[in-house]
């Protein structure tokens, strides 16, 4: 914990932002971030995946400087954000993609709060999802984000635009973003996993974060990804065995995964598995109307992202 009754304390911000072939968003993203209210030093990474780094968005004003880089990891998200991390200089760690929006005070109210924690400690806060011309914004409950909570429900209100975490947590404790995880889907719930086994994750409920989505989400279509991704998530997390609402969730999204991939047989056993321990499971009878094709997966996924939900 920060004493109050000495010096602000304006740690130095390190923001990754990892983008492929998003120019205008990007461009977007970074002003958000240089425009922010903070007094501290910020420093944006942006990590260019797969495409040579645009070297005309580099700066250095004051206290914000821009710096790019191509990923030199394993292409996709992980990777990005891995190369970002590693060659970050600042006390404190950031994400931002490079389709979404920071509100001006995001980082100052962050620190603000992190200045509060008595120990390794992430800091989150509320989100407005938008859609075309819809906007839902979301808050966590700030007393339900345990280890447990987190097999329970992705809680997709912490996600990593809206994290701001010491740096040398992730580099020492946590660990680096898994690069192993399939096409990188779940990458950063499968991180949430390991880092709310390790700190506290403290959230502030104002809306700080604007997420897109429909703007060429790199999942939209991706399901094989997604049902192996999934797979590999319950692999290394056991732990799920004993958590039958989260591993209804999982099961209900591979069930989705493969109902919209076709394979009826598998979509259909897997829904009546997730049914089975948690009969609430909104997933599964999803899954069961795809597979049974009465209703179209990318149509039922549209309507969810528009109550700024997924599946």
């Amino acid at each position: 914990m920060h004493d109050a009754t000495s010096t602000p304390w304006r740690p130095s911000v390190s923001v990754v932002v990892p983008t492929h072939k998003r120019p205008e968003l990007l461009r977007r993203a970074v002003a958000d971030i240089v425009e922010q209210t903070y007094e501290g030093d910020i420093e944006i990474i942006v990590v260019f995946d797969k495409e040579e780094p645009d070297e005309s968005i580099v700066m250095s004003e004051g206290n914000r400087l821009v710096r790019v880089m191509a990923n030199d990891r394993t292409p996709g998200l992980a990777g990005g954000r891995n190369t970002g991390v590693l060659s970050a200089r600042g006390e404190l760690l950031a994400f931002c993609d490079d389709d979404d929006e920071w509100l001006p005070t995001k980082v100052e109210k962050q620190v603000a709060l992190l200045a509060t924690a008595d120990g390794p400690t992430l800091v989150a806060c509320g989100i407005e999802v938008r859609r075309g011309d819809k906007s839902v914004v979301r808050a966590a409950d700030p007393n339900k984000l345990t280890y447990e909570d987190f097999l329970d429900s992705r809680i997709m209100e912490v996600n990593p635009c809206t994290i701001l975490v010491n740096r040398e947590l992730v580099i020492e404790k946590i660990g680096l973003v898994d690069e192993e995880i399939p096409g990188s889907w779940g990458e950063d719930y499968e991180w949430l996993l390991r880092a709310a086994q390790l700190c506290e994750i403290k959230t502030l409920e104002e809306p700080l974060t604007v997420i897109h989505w429909g703007l060429g989400s790199f999942f939209a279509d991706r399901y094989r990804t997604i049902a192996e991704a999934i797979d590999y998530i319950m692999a290394k997390y056991p732990d799920f065995d004993r958590a039958p609402i989260g591993k209804s969730r999982l099961l209900g999204q591979k069930a989705f995964a493969m109902a919209a991939l076709g394979e009826r047989k598998e979509a259909l056993a897997l829904a009546k598995e997730s049914l089975k321990l948690n009969p609430k499971d909104k997933r599964a009878p999803l899954a069961i109307l795809v597979a049974l094709r009465l209703a179209p997966a990318d149509g039922l996924l549209k309507l969810a992202n528009r109550m700024g939900r997924g599946i």
